[in-house]
């Protein structure tokens, strides 16, 4: 039996929630582990009762600062009252000198990417450039204090190795295929209602809060293309946001794109959809877009591929990792390269049925068993290689494979 501590402090939004909803319920139906698990109140609540997962609370909430600092500090001895093996970090910052071996969860590309430095100097946010650099020295040295750095990818994991000069190991986020269908609750009224209003339209949809690397811009910038093309039929972009301001991201571009272009009537911004209905969007649309200039996973593009969705995608290798051959790809700032890609799919029948095809065999390869079954082994070793270290007995270890699948 092994016994886990996750700190899941740092999950508020997209992956890091993701990760977590997905991540909780596997480990809770284990017969080998018992896991304590930190979270914000809000958080918790969610999760209900759970069997083999303790739940801790943290009472206050802090921002990113003087939550690194309040982990520090207060985290070794939570450790130590669990009576946790290993200690999982999910925030992408680990804890420094860990009184257990220590798995870190790498999952922010924004460290390493100079297309995010330089968006941030074209939109004058310098304040956001100057915190993200200092995050990324804490970040970078993070890997170093982890007595394992487990990537999402192979993509971004040979990203972190470059960047830190360590080794990483890439370990694939999964797909739940019977929790995503199964039951899946209908789209509140309000946000069904905004969506009759594309009856009859081309529907492209792109599941994201808005961030700067997501890059709205360049798709807002295709819009005029598509929608001239495809006359008389209607196009509609369907967003799960509403793009106001949030997270400190700044929307006076693309609101300004919107009026410039004269495509707002094109956009519909349903806002946020939770994660339980969003099946019914990808079932009920044409295409999946997304135009994000730097990524680690990307999970939208396996629900989009299981829900038998096409794929335009932004050629970044981490995209070309995920979906293959079941995506078409563009130059990631190029709004020309990416309505032509969406119009060879809505053009062709036969190629939008092919990538749909492949996308769902795809997404087939992406599992959280399988993902949950390898991070417990990686704690099983670390554990044990600690235990022999001090000249204690190990818990009984499960065996595993020992390479993450590529």
């Amino acid at each position: 039996m092994i016994r886990l501590f996750i700190n899941g402090l740092a999950a508020s939004a997209g992956g890091g929630l993701t990760y977590l909803r997905n991540v909780i319920p596997h480990l809770a139906r284990r017969v080998d582990a018992e896991t304590t698990v930190l979270l914000n109140p809000a958080l918790r609540r969610e999760f209900g009762k759970q069997p083999k997962i303790a739940f801790v609370e943290s009472l206050e909430s802090f921002p990113p600062w003087r939550r690194f600092v309040h982990e520090q500090t207060t985290l070794p001895k939570l450790i130590r009252q669990s009576g946790a093996q290993v200690l999982i970090s999910a925030g992408n910052f680990a804890l420094w000198n860990s009184p257990v071996p220590q798995i870190l969860l790498s999952r922010n590309s924004l460290y390493t990417s100079g297309d995010f430095y330089r968006d941030l100097r074209s939109r004058r946010e310098y304040r956001m450039w100057l915190e993200t650099r200092l995050k990324s020295i804490f970040a970078r040295r993070s890997v170093g204090w982890a007595d394992c750095t487990v990537a999402p990818s192979q993509s971004f994991a040979e990203e972190l190795k470059l960047w830190t000069g360590r080794d990483v190991t890439p370990i694939y986020h999964g797909f739940d295929h019977d929790l995503f269908f199964r039951d899946s609750p209908a789209l509140p009224e309000e946000i069904q209602q905004k969506f009759d209003t594309t009856a009859g339209s081309v529907r492209l949809l792109f599941v994201s809060h808005y961030t700067y690397y997501r890059n709205f811009e360049t798709l807002i910038r295709a819009l005029p293309t598509l929608k001239a093309a495809l006359a008389p039929r209607k196009l509609r972009l369907i967003l799960t946001s509403d793009l106001r301001p949030s997270d400190g991201y700044r929307t006076d571009l693309p609101a300004a794109l919107l009026r410039q272009l004269d495509v707002a009537a094109e956009v519909i911004r349903l806002g946020a959809v939770t994660y339980r209905s969003l099946s019914h969007l990808y079932r009920a649309c044409d295409v999946y877009v997304t135009p994000a200039y730097t990524e680690t996973f990307a999970h939208p593009l396996v629900e989009a591929m299981a829900s038998g969705l096409p794929i335009v995608a932004s050629d970044l290798a981490v995209h070309r990792e995920i979906c293959g051959s079941a995506a078409l790809y563009f130059a990631r700032f190029s709004p020309d390269e990416l309505a032509q890609r969406v119009l060879e799919v809505v053009s062709s029948p036969a190629l939008s049925t092919s990538l749909a095809e492949k996308g769902k065999q795809r997404a087939k390869c992406f599992s959280w068993s399988e993902h949950v079954d390898e991070i417990v082994a990686l704690a099983i070793r670390l554990a044990s290689s600690r235990a022999d270290f001090v000249g204690a007995t190990p818990n009984a270890p499960v065996s595993s494979q020992e390479d993450p699948r590529s």
